[in-house]
């Protein structure tokens, strides 16, 4: 279904941020993403730099690029009027996505760690994926997939 007119003929068309926050259900989710990589990254550029793996200058492209990133994750929010704390999803007894603001640093210990520091710790010492997925309907197989996958923040 095409939407066309203006918002008045059409209220599907948002026009307002009132509006859009409505419909942001895919932005929330899509910043939500952006937001736990944006700190996966940050936390892999903490490890780094704390083993004087980065230069003065790569450091600071770094740390310049994610405060840009984070700057526009925040944007978005204003436009979407998300506030950024909700884009922490509570995942149940699995926990938060994210930790809470300035209670993980990369590599120390917690009582019970979020999503976001089990990925960094997974990154910083590497794990192996391998498997098969079968997809299809009306009990067809109708793709197969091998997977073989490893995730480190390591050079192989």
């Amino acid at each position: 279904m095409a939407l066309l007119g203006t918002p008045s003929e059409n209220p599907e068309i948002a026009s307002t941020p009132k509006q859009l926050n409505s419909k942001a259900g895919l932005a929330s989710l899509l910043l939500t993403v952006v937001e736990l990589l944006r700190q996966l990254m940050e936390a892999q550029v903490i490890r780094r730099m704390e083993q004087h793996i980065l230069s003065e200058t790569e450091l600071d492209r770094a740390a310049e690029s994610l405060q840009k990133l984070e700057e526009q994750v925040l944007q978005l929010c204003e436009i979407f009027e998300l506030d950024p704390a909700d884009l922490n999803v509570n995942l149940g007894e699995f926990g938060t996505l994210l930790p809470s603001p300035g209670t993980y640093y990369p590599g120390e210990i917690s009582n019970s760690p979020s999503i976001l520091e089990l990925l960094d710790r997974l990154l910083s010492v590497g794990i192996v994926v391998h498997g098969d997925v079968d997809l299809g309907l009306g009990n067809l197989n109708l793709i197969h997939a091998k997977l073989r996958v490893i995730l480190t923040s390591k050079p192989i």
